[in-house]
């Protein structure tokens, strides 16, 4: 009752916008914590303080493979050994009007406020999620008002990348001093778009700008607002959808899929005849089961851990997922710099039947066995190898998704046990190493086979990114050795070498790489699938 009263409200909320004759994008948008820049940990925080603030870059909505674009700053000069960067802001750039400000009156961007804002995301004391792009920097100093240098101490060829994030956006210090812990509830930036009003939990409002000097680089008549909704049940965002009440479907979700799309892999019924656009495309994203190297049993045991990959029916598992997903043939995506192209041994589709509907099983109960567990029976207790599964959810589909696994590895005599924890509780235990086996993905930073082979590092064991705990000192050598090359070809080899050495090891479960698919009504103009939705919002416009 109280979404379908909060559905109600929305709608009047809406219709008294078009009233007045401005154009308003609307969309669902998952909880938002805080708009300050230091905690956009998650893609929809980041959305957001994208909409108000401006990084240093960004990455070009147009450009694909995608390309870094001036943001706040121009691209900046590098020095020849690739330790010094310049940065020059963009002619125009201001803050937008707010009390902590003389007057209330916006102000200039300047040097000094870029240097502050990375500097306060390098200090520790700030606990940001982002201190990892800063791990690199030895200084930021101001040249002139206009003009920041950034020294690293060692070359980092992706450092541009991460002065596009969220986390890299300027803010005044004016602002952080006056609102203190309460900065968070404000947002007083330099971007395309002010924050209106905002209804914890409930909705976010955002109001174009229209002294941002970005806009002469627009040539569409961007929204005069933007909407963020907080839905969370997926059925009423559908209702919402179709009775027009948003715009935008970010995401089709699998208990809707089949009345959405159809067996074509087009919309079904009358969708597209009522003006219902669908957009997919593949995403820079990996899902994995990861596996504990601390463990006893599969730490050691490498093949073990290449029959549990062999005895993962890839195609039973797409068709599950309504063929919105790819088989993983490693941890890095299709379209990112440095991938692997050569085929994965260890995997279903390696010696799979002509016909999809049955496998062959042999390769995976023969490692199985070279393992030591010959028809999966654990020799020390005569009984079926048990591994456990955890999983961050209990919904029905990931009871789904646990029991499809449970009857893959049933096929070679291993009892997969499923363990249901909440999120938050699940996170803690991957983090001590408090699983055997856990399910969790990676939204790829920027399109470098870095910002995925930096989960099989050694120094970023758990609590860091490396959750599984893999070491192996090889790998570690050709991870250095291509983050300390200045040559692009040199560094691809070697990246390529590592992923070599993690498909062998076999520290994961390879599962998928997901593909996007969203909706919108036919009138919104310009939108393009991207991986890097991060204040997008302004290259759309209403069509009529």
């Amino acid at each position: 009752m109280k979404k379908t009263k909060g559905w109600v409200w929305c709608g009047c909320v809406v219709l008294a916008g078009w009233c007045a004759g401005e154009t308003v994008f609307r969309r669902p948008l998952e909880r938002v914590a805080s708009m300050d820049p230091l905690r956009a940990a998650s893609v929809c925080e980041a959305r957001a303080v994208s909409l108000v603030y401006e990084p240093l870059l960004e990455v070009d909505y147009f450009a694909r493979p995608y390309r870094l674009k001036g943001g706040l700053c121009d691209l900046p000069g590098v020095s020849t050994n690739g330790l010094v960067y310049t940065f020059r802001i963009r002619e125009g750039a201001r803050f937008q009007p707010d009390a902590c400000f003389p007057g209330g009156e916006g102000q200039p961007v300047v040097a000094g406020d870029v240097v502050y804002s990375l500097n306060r995301l390098a200090d520790k004391a700030n606990a940001s999620s982002g201190l990892w792009t800063m791990e690199a920097v030895a200084r930021v100093e101001a040249v002139d008002p206009r003009t920041v240098r950034i020294t690293l101490k060692r070359p980092l060829h992706v450092f541009p990348w991460l002065m596009a994030m969220a986390y890299a956006a300027v803010v005044p210090h004016e602002a952080v001093a006056r609102y203190g812990v309460k900065f968070g509830g404000v947002a007083v930036g330099s971007g395309p778009y002010r924050l209106a009003e905002w209804w914890r939990n409930h909705r976010m409002r955002f109001r174009r700008d229209p002294t941002w000097r970005g806009w002469r680089e627009i040539k569409t008549t961007p929204y005069d607002e933007i909407d963020y909704f907080v839905v969370d049940d997926v059925s009423t965002q559908w209702l919402m959808f179709l009775s027009r009440e948003v715009d935008f479907l970010g995401e089709v979700s699998h208990d809707n899929w089949d009345a959405v799309v159809g067996p074509d892999g087009r919309l079904a019924g009358d969708l597209e005849s009522r003006g219902i656009h669908l957009h997919g495309a593949p995403t820079m994203t990996v899902m994995y089961v990861g596996i504990n190297m601390n463990d006893p049993v599969l730490g050691p045991n490498r093949k073990l851990r290449q029959a549990l990959n062999c005895a993962f029916d890839a195609p039973a598992w797409k068709r599950f997922l309504n063929n919105r997903v790819e088989p993983s043939d490693g941890p890095v995506p299709p379209g990112v710099e440095g991938r692997l192209e050569t085929p994965f041994t260890y995997t279903f589709e390696a010696f799979a039947d002509a016909n999809p509907e049955t496998f062959d099983v042999e390769k995976a109960k023969r490692l199985l066995a070279e393992a030591g567990y010959a028809g999966g029976i654990d020799p020390k207790t005569g009984r079926r190898l048990e591994i456990s599964l955890t999983i961050g959810r209990a919904n029905q589909t990931a009871r789904e998704e646990a029991e499809l696994m449970q009857s893959f590895y049933n096929r070679i005599g291993v009892r997969l046990e499923p363990r249901y924890m909440t999120w938050n509780a699940y996170l803690d235990a991957v983090n001590k190493g408090d699983v055997t086996l856990f399910m969790l993905g990676w939204i790829g930073d920027y399109p470098d086979a870095e910002n995925f082979l930096q989960l099989f590092h050694s120094k970023n064991v758990s609590p860091g990114a490396n959750h599984g705990n893999y070491r192996n000192p090889a790998f570690d050598r050709l991870y250095d050795a291509a983050m300390a090359t200045a040559d692009p070809a040199a560094r691809t080899a070697l990246w390529r070498q590592a992923q070599e050495v993690v498909r062998e090891d076999c520290p994961w479960i390879f599962l998928h790489f997901p593909k996007a698919y969203a909706l919108s009504w036919d009138h919104v103009g310009n939108y393009r699938p991207t991986d890097f939705p991060y204040g997008t919002e302004k290259h759309l416009f209403r069509k009529d």
